[in-house]
């Protein structure tokens, strides 16, 4: 007890503290979210999403060459006239995210190139599954799109597919596709637990995904119930995933913080756009310091028990740190 006890001892300076320091934040924990559009040349700034912009593939390639992070993760961006309601454009294994694929790999093969697979940007309806005729999402149909779109990925190159479309027995579709194609070596990031949350708009807005009806809470997790995302995270174990996701980030640490006590695997959280958007926001308006508060959600989502940060800040955020190592 005081006065025999001084917590105050070991944070005297900057050199003890970074002798106790429990957690450390570095490049090799960041994945940077890249969203891809047709043709060449193309770069259109996201507006809700300031230093976010859609690439082209060319450009994507370029604009990864002094990239710091170990992975990528590659949302495809269709025009308008390539969707329709089952989003068959996600499954071309020549179509836009194939070639983001091979342009990254070619430019820079040190990176692990991760793909988001999910329908809703390739769907006239933005709904992440194709629907029944009563307008309802339906599961079982969906499973082999989803499949065919992991699989037109993998044979493009990617390490890893990431589907995200929460339907129940994706992981296992996915799986069983992928090792009957020969693509035994491809990894699956699942999100496992993706919640049904209002921290997504700026993304919907960044590839025109908002659903043209209703919402996605009939099957992404109610906001609500932690046991219920550890379950669909642990049920995606067992089906093979190789990586866990929780998503959003900073408002569900405490799922990631349980996810962690529950698995062996290694565990990705994304701080969504709605996350960076703030902080975007409030820097703007001189309410905080950027730099520091980026850096502090960034550690404390890894102190939760994250292995890897999904953030738009992944880029910016090697920079930071690499100017406070002096480099």
């Amino acid at each position: 007890m005081y006065p025999d006890v001084r917590m105050r001892r070991l944070r005297r300076s900057d050199a003890l503290r970074r002798l106790a320091r429990e957690v450390t934040l570095t490049a090799d924990d960041l994945i940077q979210p890249l969203f891809v559009v047709p043709g060449s040349g193309r770069e259109e700034p996201v507006e809700m999403m300031p230093g976010v912009a859609r690439m082209s593939p060319d450009l994507l390639a370029a604009w990864a060459e002094d990239l710091s992070v170990p992975a990528v993760l590659v949302f495809g961006v269709p025009d308008a006239q390539a969707r329709d309601e089952t989003g068959s454009a996600a499954l071309d294994g020549e179509g836009l995210v194939a070639q983001a694929v091979r342009a990254l790999k070619a430019a820079r093969p040190d990176v692990a190139v991760i793909t988001d697979v999910c329908l809703c940007g390739y769907t006239s309806h933005g709904h992440c599954g194709v629907l029944t005729d009563e307008g309802e999402v339906d599961n079982d149909r969906t499973l082999d799109l989803l499949a065919g779109m992991a699989r037109a990925h993998a044979a493009a190159g990617a390490d890893m597919v990431a589907p995200s479309a929460m339907m129940d027995g994706q992981v296992r579709a996915i799986r069983q596709a992928l090792d009957a194609a020969g693509l035994e070596d491809t990894a699956i990031m699942s999100y496992a637990a993706k919640f049904a949350s209002a921290f997504y708009g700026p993304f919907r807005e960044a590839v025109h995904s908002a659903p043209g009806f209703g919402d996605r809470r009939g099957y992404q997790l109610p906001v609500a119930n932690r046991r219920e995302g550890l379950q669909d995270a642990l049920l995606d174990e067992q089906e093979g995933a190789d990586w866990l996701m929780v998503k959003p980030a900073m408002p569900y640490l405490d799922v990631l913080w349980a996810l962690r006590a529950e698995s062996l695997l290694p565990i990705a959280a994304y701080q969504v756009s709605g996350e960076y958007a703030m902080l975007k926001a409030a820097a703007a308006r001189g309410m905080l310091d950027e730099r520091q508060t980026a850096l502090e959600a960034l550690l404390c989502i890894k102190r939760a028990g994250a292995d890897a940060v999904i953030t738009y800040y992944a880029r910016q955020a090697c920079r930071w740190l690499s100017e406070e190592r002096g480099g």
